[in-house]
């Protein structure tokens, strides 16, 4: 019974959840029978905050892509579902880039991680390349010191090893780094958990801690180094978000989208699970 809310605060790594969480629930999909929604990742464009989430459908057991939209983050309005496939969609990272917008979301029964483009944002979605074959979760982008960067788990039912892989150039080729798998038989912290944050020329990862179960709670780890030949991280305080105990984060919280505001203020779109 995954829901979506919104947690502000000082820092990413020091939120709350505002008043009116959550602001999405499976009661807010009006035009598929839903189970839940999950994995949110929002952008703003002019004056409005669109979010992309994952829609359970019930009927097919299958993940859809939901979009909501926002005058001011905090307050959400269901929209409808915009990308749909014969497979299961979820973790919809969505980013811009030359003014065109991308969205990269988890296709792994597909057999390969597929690139979709914006041909009218924020409906209109199609492939525009095959970036990495194979089974691949959550796969998380980013774009630094002029090559890319793609974090994905490789074992989606384990939760337990990371790979990297750099491109020169979004649509590849894409070569996997050399000391990949970053992260082997560990569960508590390999499965990538949201957008991959830039925060004043430091690179801050988010995992998922899937222990007990899986979902239980995020993790954060600043990137120390990143390059083509080598790769460190280094933890920070954990977790960042966890399980309450009760309402509707009571068993687990698995996913942050930060974006920060002004100075000394953020806010996120997070998940958790009844």
């Amino acid at each position: 019974m995954w829901s979506i809310a919104i947690y502000t605060g000082a820092t990413p790594f020091d939120l709350k959840p505002t008043p009116n969480t959550p602001v999405l629930t499976k009661s807010h999909v009006t035009d598929i029978p839903a189970d839940f929604v999950a994995d949110p990742f929002m952008l703003r464009r002019r004056h409005t905050w669109y979010m992309f989430f994952e829609v359970m459908h019930t009927e097919t057991q299958l993940g859809q892509i939901g979009l909501a939209t926002s005058n001011d983050a905090l307050n959400w309005t269901y929209d409808h579902i915009v990308l749909k496939e014969p497979f299961h969609l979820s973790y919809p990272y969505v980013f811009e880039y030359q003014n065109e917008y991308y969205m990269l979301p988890e296709t792994l029964n597909a057999g390969a991680v597929s690139l979709y483009k914006a041909f009218e944002f924020p409906y209109n979605w199609s492939v525009v390349a095959r970036l990495i074959e194979g089974e691949l979760a959550d796969p998380s982008i980013l774009c630094f010191n002029g090559l890319w960067w793609l974090f994905a788990c490789s074992t989606p039912y384990q939760h337990d090893t990371l790979r990297l892989y750099f491109a020169s150039e979004l649509t590849g080729p894409w070569t996997e780094h050399p000391g990949s798998p970053l992260i082997r038989n560990d569960k508590c912290r390999a499965r990538p958990a949201g957008r991959i944050l830039k925060l004043d020329n430091r690179l801050f990862r988010f995992a998922q801690d899937c222990t007990p179960q899986y979902g239980s709670s995020v993790r954060a780890f600043e990137i120390a180094k990143l390059t083509t030949n080598s790769y460190a991280e280094v933890e920070l305080p954990i977790p960042i978000l966890k399980a309450s105990g009760n309402g509707w984060n009571a068993s687990g919280m698995h996913h942050i989208d930060a974006h920060q505001q002004a100075r000394g203020h953020w806010l996120a779109c997070v998940d958790g699970n009844q």
